[in-house]
């Protein structure tokens, strides 16, 4: 079954609107990936400064496939004035990986 990871972000409240707007602007750069199965960006809604970027790839190496090649460049960032890479948006990142081993989909009626 699929894998997926979950990149837990430590964001200040004062970067959330940038945190969000890089991933607006790097929208689709995973999606054609082989093997990418889903994509979605957790905003937290109260208690706590931790966004959760969620990834289901169909295997590991399909991840690891991902990151060293448009996943690194994704992650690389823009440039900002004078060529420097921006600060990131967040202050903490810890990467979780989960196999799948059941799932459920809306029954259709």
């Amino acid at each position: 079954m699929s894998i997926v990871k979950i990149n837990v972000l430590t964001v200040p409240e004062e970067q959330r609107e940038t945190l969000e707007k890089r991933f607006a602007a790097r929208a689709g750069t995973v999606d054609s990936s082989d093997g990418f199965e889903w994509f979605e960006l957790l905003r937290p809604v109260e208690g706590t400064d931790t966004y959760l970027v969620y990834t289901r790839w169909r295997a590991e190496e399909d991840f690891q496939n991902w990151m060293s090649g448009r996943g690194q460049a994704a992650h690389s960032g823009g440039s900002a004035e004078g060529g420097e890479r921006p600060k990131p948006a967040s202050t903490d990142s810890t990467l979780w990986t989960f196999e799948v081993v059941q799932q459920a989909e809306p029954k259709q009626g």
